[in-house]
């Protein structure tokens, strides 16, 4: 479909079906109507022609004919725009040069996500009205493979409207916003990724159109009463939140797009997974889940089948956020076939505990959900976090601002938002970090506000205190394989004394068992005793407090601990330490 180069010229393909005819045209034939005709090729509407000398690099539209009037469109599957209002351009998907690129994406044991936006991450001129591009994002590789991450999700990167946007309102999915540099600068950006150890993860949307300039509306002319035609519903189904631009799930053209263009960003541009947004209105019409959508679902299984089949080892991450396990059950046994789902009843409760601002209203019950819920009994169907692209936008707030707005980059604001950090790297989960929040980045998200970078040297303290967070979650140093296991169990409850205490495995013992105990009083806890899954030393691998975290902190001086024998908690063995305010410890068993 749309431009097809070859060694003699430019194919071109579309789907018109109420057209009565279609030409192409570009700077080849000086952009004239009937100069280069296409085809009817079928009953299904489909139109072809071959331009002999048409280059890559050749801007072009589509000129239709209809009853509606004479029109003039942008390519659906045009792969670079000059802009989302101007034209298509004549694309070699095959002529990048890829290097050496064979990135084996990392399991979903042991992923740790980046969520960034490409227009505010690195984005050094903001005055000038002009977005960060994929280049500017390259430039903070070093920082990121510093930091221990290995994964990027990228916010939407297909053409918007304008320079900048969050990106949610695709006006033209299968081409690369132009602003951030357009496809070839995409190439590049996932290529260097790999080359730096980062997976990549695009963040798609299906679940709507547009609604700004966009082609696909009424593309050749047709449309019932106020129907979108071709590419839309045209009843009740139409309506989103963000518009009557739902695309019509149960025809096979408008399927057959929304298939291809998923497996292009795999395929293509070789990105490692694809996090679809907000699946809840591909399934149903509204928030509700109600009327359900059989159609979106059955696509959402095809696409997620294909992905499986095609490219095994690929993540598909659902935001779904309505704690449904089929999502991530497979398609052949009824489910939606996503890997993975972020998981709201993480985000929320954890959110709430270190929001508060009364240790009394911290319930460490709901904390305790929180921690060991699963899907379908893998612990790596969910995706956790305290913050996200949502979770910090919309009426919300980065997490130091919501603790304390007064001062967000103050003693509480610190000490609480990293007992959240703390929660979703010890967490059974695929953990996940919004941009800037390893350096106390506040306010809320704005897509024209730049992550500020002069934080990260001003907070080099708390940016050492994710990267051992992660080093731990990821096993770097063998002495925490638990992190990465399957397993938790939340032994110590304290609600009255604000304190919680969990283990985590793999499969148990020296090197990977791992004891977490978290303090949500603004209080040390000095004495405090819990059970332990074994008797004798446990080495203390992390004290959240530690002053060279910040020097607001307390330095609380935690130490090693021996567990004794003896029930406590329901556990064979027991250990008395002391803990810092708002602090977690981190304890793992030492193999000698």
């Amino acid at each position: 479909m749309g431009a097809i180069p070859h060694a003699g010229g430019v194919a071109f393909r579309v789907w018109a079906p109420h057209a009565e005819a279609v030409s192409v045209v570009g700077t080849f034939n000086d952009f004239k109507p009937g100069t280069h005709p296409l085809s009817r090729e079928n009953d299904e509407g489909y139109w072809y022609c071959d331009v002999p000398g048409a280059k890559v690099g050749a801007e072009y539209r589509f000129h239709l004919k209809t009853p509606a009037g004479e029109l003039s469109r942008i390519d659906p599957y045009a792969r670079e725009v000059t802009n989302s209002v101007g034209n298509g351009v004549v694309y070699d998907p095959r002529a990048f040069d890829w290097g050496d690129d064979h990135f084996p994406t990392p399991n979903w044991n042991e992923l740790v996500i980046y969520e960034l936006h490409v227009g505010t991450f690195n984005d050094t001129n903001p005055e000038n009205d002009t977005p960060a591009t994929f280049r500017d994002v390259i430039h903070r590789f070093d920082h990121l493979r510093r930091l221990g991450i290995n994964c990027i999700q990228v916010m939407p990167v297909a053409e918007f409207p304008g320079d900048r946007s969050w990106g949610y309102n695709p006006a033209h999915v299968f081409a690369v916003e132009s602003a951030y540099g357009g496809p070839n600068a995409f190439k590049e950006f996932v290529r260097e990724a790999h080359r730096n150890g980062f997976a990549v993860i695009l963040d798609v949307v299906y679940n709507h159109f547009g609604p700004g300039d966009l082609h696909l509306w009424r593309f050749d002319g047709w449309g019932e009463g106020d129907g979108g035609g071709i590419y839309f519903y045209q009843d009740w189904r139409s309506e989103t939140p963000w518009g009557h631009t739902r695309p019509d799930y149960g025809r096979g053209e408008v399927r057959q797009f929304i298939r291809d263009n998923a497996l292009m960003w795999l395929d293509e541009f070789r990105i490692d997974g694809l996090r679809m947004d907000m699946t809840l209105y591909i399934r149903s019409v509204r928030a509700d889940g109600e009327p359900n959508l059989p159609d979106g679902w059955s696509l959402i299984q095809w696409i997620n089948r294909e992905v499986s089949e095609k490219f095994p080892g690929k993540i598909t991450i659902a935001e779904d956020l309505q704690d449904n396990e089929w999502m991530t059950k497979k398609p052949d046994e009824g489910g939606a076939g996503y890997s993975a789902q972020w998981d709201a009843r993480f985000v929320h409760p954890v959110r709430e505990a270190i929001i508060t601002p009364d240790d009394a209203n911290r319930s460490m019950h709901a904390l305790r959900d929180a921690l060991e819920l699963k899907y379908n009994n893998d612990a790596f169907q969910r995706v956790v976090y305290t913050e996200s692209h949502d979770e910090v936008a919309n009426g919300k707030a980065r997490v130091p601002q919501e603790i304390d707005g007064g001062d967000p980059t103050g003693y509480w604001a610190q000490k609480r938002s990293t007992l959240g950090a703390a929660l979703v790297f010890t967490a059974p989960g695929i953990p996940m970090l919004f941009q800037g929040q390893e350096f106390l980045e506040g306010e809320w998200f704005r897509d024209t506000v730049p992550v500020d970078w002069d934080k990260r040297d001003e907070f080099r303290g708390l940016v050492r205190l994710y990267r051992d967070l992660i080093r731990l979650r990821l096993n770097r140093a063998q002495q925490s394989k638990g992190l990465t296991g399957q397993h938790i169990h939340v032994s110590h409850v304290h609600d009255d004394m604000n304190m919680l205490a969990f283990r985590r495995w793999a499969d148990g013992g020296p090197g990977d068992d791992v004891m977490i105990v978290a303090n949500f009083h603004r209080e040390p806890r000095e004495g405090y005793t819990v059970g332990f899954p074994a008797a004798g030393t446990w080495k203390l691998l992390l004290n959240s407090d530690w002053a060279g975290y910040s020097e607001l902190f307390t330095g609380y001086a935690s130490a090693d601990v021996v567990a004794e024998p003896g029930e406590y908690d329901g556990q064979p063995a027991h250990g008395t330490f002391g803990i810092g305010p708002y602090s977690v410890l981190i304890y793992g068993r030492p193999t000698a």
